[in-house]
């Protein structure tokens, strides 16, 4: 049964007091999950509120009780995979094991720039990336002191205390539709492959492509949970749609991956990506005070899929 989540674009005006409501919100209606984007400003600007990532999550982990989160996706071009892997696991332990450790090669040079990070070239940038997953896979999963000797990352006698609860830590997600860089790291290094904003034909292929790759490097493919990260433009009837898209038009967004319609309309979509291999949607979500809307979301299509809570009271 397919799987529907919330994310949120962090550096668009996300505050605690919208966090929390949030939160609330998304634990309350029924969703599987809540995600994040992890990023200092937009890419184009203005610059808005970013609540911090990890000190989100951490309140996150304490303040509910059923849904799944994590980021999608923290970068190691800004976040030393240490440091990544020492937080993601005491938020996971802090949670009772609902954190997803999304992690990613970064890619926003504006942010970059503008905080003095080292974004890199892409080979260069692809090279820490995959040096980055050995560490956090290493620290995460050994309970005897690591080495790590690479052109990025140094680890000498290194070793997490306390050890995660979850054996292996919390699960790796790797975030990104990359055929020649990103799906061959899924198939050595992650727990989820969480793809952006790809039509179902297209998740469909690449979905095939790494089994392919998985197979090829000794496991299995239902080792790998298969998600996908997109766009949505819901309206709870046409005029509100139409309302909502403004000047575009609702097949140029779908050809672009979208999920965007009414309920009926979404449930289509949404079952279309199921078929080609989707376990789980992760929805984004972009304005930050629409709770009625997410509450409409939940009672109109969630039941579709999976058993809706209540509305929130």
């Amino acid at each position: 049964m397919l799987e529907i989540a919330i994310m949120l674009e962090g550096q668009n005006g996300l505050t605690w007091p919208r966090w929390q409501k949030m939160a609330a919100a998304v634990e309350d209606l029924g969703f599987a999950g809540l995600y994040r984007s992890d990023h200092f400003t937009n890419a184009d600007g203005p610059d808005l509120d970013s609540l911090e990532l990890w000190v989100s999550l951490t309140w996150l982990a304490s303040h509910t009780r059923r849904i799944e989160f994590g980021p999608l996706v923290t970068p190691f071009s800004f976040r030393h995979p240490a440091f990544t892997a020492r937080m993601a696991s005491a938020v996971d332990d802090l949670s009772g094991g609902r954190l997803t450790l999304g992690v990613g090669a970064g890619w926003q040079e504006r942010e970059h720039r503008h905080f003095g990070f080292d974004l890199l070239d892409v080979q260069r940038r692809f090279v820490r990336f995959e040096e980055g997953l050995q560490v956090v896979s290493r620290l995460l999963q050994s309970d005897q002191p690591v080495d790590f000797d690479g052109t990025c990352y140094h680890l000498e006698e290194a070793i997490l205390l306390p050890r995660p609860k979850r054996p292996g830590g919390p699960p790796v997600l790797i975030g990104g539709n990359g055929v020649q860089r990103t799906l061959p790291l899924v198939a050595r290094y992650a727990k989820e492959w969480n793809a952006v904003f790809l039509p179902a034909p297209e998740f469909a292929a690449s979905n095939r492509r790494l089994d392919e790759l998985l197979l090829a490097a000794g496991r299995k493919p239902a080792e790998v949970r298969r998600s996908q990260m997109t766009g949505l433009r819901f309206g709870r009837d046409q005029v509100e749609l139409n309302r909502k898209l403004g000047s575009q038009t609702a097949a140029s967004l779908r050809q672009r991956g979208m999920v965007v319609g009414t309920p009926a309309q979404v449930v289509d979509q949404l079952g279309e990506l199921a078929q080609a291999g989707a376990q789980r949607v992760m929805l984004q979500w972009l304005d930050l005070d629409d709770l009625d809307g997410v509450e409409a979301l939940a009672q109109t299509v969630l039941p579709k899929f999976q058993s809706a809570r209540p509305s929130r009271s």
